[in-house]
């Protein structure tokens, strides 16, 4: 390949990605926080007095609470730019040929249609505040299968989403889980109903389009009794010069006998703040599986976390991060052990590159009773070039005797006697390096779909590259 078809190459992937749509927006709130823009948002989309509640206490809550001081350096950032709400389309479309042109054509250059009809059980697209499109097989809705967006869970199955909202990421957790409850629109509700396996993928796709836009989806996803489902996402944005904010909350249950994984990979925009919580409480013999991919954003903050509250109930965490130029990363996991022989396993990866930051924070704790309990985590960093940093912040309480807990960590760069037997073998330097990566993310990428692993390694090639952000 010339080096003028590379260039070109380059341009196209990203392209892909880095691109707005021009939409003649229905309804865009001020800039700003308010309790007037909440009750605005509340009454848009026509919620009960009880959710609106649970947004104005919410909101007093997010102005008591003062901004963390760990993790990344949130200074520059003012609530006050950023409009919360941003309707895109009237009405949400069951039909893909009912959705606005140019917001179909957004979601066909990213794929998604093309992925629903080759590998997806159901499908949700997000355009800024609201999903725009959402649609599940009907060989799974006569299986009982729920999966909507969160707005029309709240009309259609109140008393469900009044259970459980708020009930694992409560919004005094923190002030970011205050700032979602307060101003949340769109995200996914999926109830999969006892001994009902979803064999194939659910997803759901976030695009941020606005610039200055806070997007605040909030997912729910219930796992009943001996089920199993598995939950893709994912997330981009095209580059502004003004910042924008991502604060997602996700609240998983996963009930007795049962298996929910949550996969996700993100690639927002570098002009991105992405603050998340998401969480999974796991009863008796349940397995709950978070597998967590951030390629993109400037600034992440991001903990998946296991509450393990049965008997031998299960969760891992498994996540990478590359981190480029201009990017800092503070995630990692947790794992709280409160039952007997409860088990977690935390495997985090991560790559830094030019003056990127990575860090990995976690949490192991064992309760007192919780005999027999074992946890292993694994935390392994490859630094690129001098400049890029690499941290680790493990912190492990254990208060029962009868407990085993592991951790180990390392941090390495890319072996020059590797890139020299690669390149002997007629590889460029990029070639090779791409190579050694590839196999370090390896542990990764082999639990994605097919498909999905050939979409995060085109985007390690791009961070590579320097061709995106």
């Amino acid at each position: 390949m010339s080096v003028d078809q590379e260039a070109l190459r380059q341009i196209k992937e990203q392209e892909r990605y880095d691109f707005q749509t021009e939409i003649d927006y229905s309804h865009r709130s001020r800039r700003g926080i308010g309790q007037d823009v909440v009750r605005e948002i509340s009454a848009l989309k026509s919620e009960p007095e009880w959710m609106l509640d649970f947004r104005l206490k919410a909101l007093d809550i997010f102005f008591d609470m003062p901004m963390p001081t760990w993790g990344v350096d949130l200074e520059a950032l003012d609530f006050e730019q950023f409009y919360y709400f941003m309707r895109a389309t009237p009405t949400k479309q069951r039909s893909w040929d009912d959705v606005p042109e140019a917001i179909k054509d957004t979601f066909e250059k990213l794929g998604i249609p093309e992925a629903e009809r080759k590998y997806l059980a159901g499908v949700e697209t997000q355009m800024d505040s609201e999903a725009v499109y959402s649609s599940l097989k009907e060989e799974w809705e006569r299986h009982g299968i729920i999966f909507v967006d969160m707005d029309t869970a709240v009309r259609e199955h109140s008393d469900l989403v009044r259970a459980h909202i708020s009930k694992v990421v409560p919004p005094r957790d923190n002030k970011f889980a205050a700032l979602n409850s307060a101003f949340w629109s769109g995200g996914s509700f999926v109830y999969v109903p006892p001994g009902v396996d979803v064999e194939i993928p659910l997803q759901a796709y976030f695009r941020i389009n606005a610039q200055s836009l806070g997007q605040f989806e909030r997912t729910i996803i219930i796992a009943d009794e001996g089920s199993n489902v598995h939950y893709i996402e994912g997330c981009t944005a095209p580059q502004y010069t003004e910042a924008a904010l991502h604060t997602g909350v996700i609240e998983i249950f996963v009930k007795k006998g049962a298996h929910a994984r949550y996969t996700t990979i993100q690639n927002w925009s570098r002009n991105v703040y992405n603050l998340v919580t998401q969480r999974a409480v796991v009863d008796e013999d349940g397995l709950m599986e978070w597998v967590d991919g951030n390629l993109g954003s400037g600034v992440t903050m991001k903990y998946p976390a296991v509450l393990l509250r049965g008997p031998r109930a299960r969760g891992e965490v498994l996540s990478i991060a590359f981190a480029g130029d201009g990017q800092h990363y503070d995630a990692g996991a947790k794992a709280i052990h409160l039952a007997p022989h409860t088990s977690s396993m935390i495997t985090s990866k991560s790559i830094s590159k030019g003056d990127g930051h990575s860090g990995f924070r976690g949490l192991v704790r064992i309760a007192r009773g919780a005999e027999g309990a074992q946890s292993k985590v694994v935390c392994d960093a490859l630094l690129l070039d001098p400049a890029s940093r690499s941290d680790t912040y493990p912190y492990i309480d254990v208060n029962e005797d009868n407990a085993k807990v592991e951790h180990e960590a390392t941090v390495s760069k890319i072996s020059e006697d590797q890139l020299f037997y690669l390149m002997s073998r007629g590889l460029t330097e990029q070639q090779a390096s791409a190579i050694i990566i590839n196999g370090f993310l390896e542990p990764f990428v082999k639990e994605l779909p097919m498909e999905y692993a050939v979409e995060l390694n085109r985007l390690v090639q791009l961070q590579m590259e320097g061709s995106v952000g």
